[in-house]
């Protein structure tokens, strides 16, 4: 007798895949530009994992620990956001934790070559994961996190570049 194995198991369906983004970035500090993309990016993603890469080789201005509690107070009743840190290839990191996407911010076609590139070999290294480019809003253009610290080095006002639990 012919059995057709489409009536062996008619219930048997693909479970969705859980959408998980990861937004790496060194953070030193977060600005309002990071927030806005990982606001906006929200609705298009099930969890985002904000990454806070670690290089030993960097100087940084604020600690680990530091960014690491800022990032968590900015996004503390966002239950879809995550703050780790991490070391490494950004594209292990992302195996790692089962992301399927990367989530960048551009401010400036700079920007958008530098990315690219990074964007391409990623991709060479892993096709499975998609690397997202999402424009900053434009009052936040002339926001980095390296302005911001120099403007906080020489004593300057930084409340309209960071979120307030960033600002003195």
């Amino acid at each position: 007798m012919y059995v057709n194995s489409c009536y062996l198991y008619p219930f048997k369906q693909k479970r969705k895949m859980e959408k998980i983004a990861l937004f790496p970035g060194s953070f030193d500090p977060i600005t309002l530009g990071h927030v806005s993309v990982v606001r906006r990016a929200l609705p298009l993603f099930d969890k985002i994992i904000i990454a806070i890469g670690v290089n030993s080789d960097k100087k940084h201005m604020f600690s680990l620990g530091k960014r690491k509690a800022w990032i968590e107070a900015v996004f503390k009743d966002e239950p879809a956001v995550e703050v780790q840190k991490y070391d490494g290839l950004t594209i292990d990191f992302c195996k790692y934790v089962g992301a399927g996407f990367i989530l960048r911010g551009l401010r400036t076609s700079a920007d958008f070559e530098f990315e690219r590139s990074i964007g391409q070999i990623n991709r060479k290294l892993f096709p499975e994961i998609e690397t997202v480019f999402l424009l900053t809003e434009p009052e936040f253009t002339p926001v980095s996190s390296s302005i911001v610290r120099d403007v906080f080095r020489h004593g300057g006002d930084i409340s309209g570049m960071v979120p307030q639990e960033v600002a003195p």
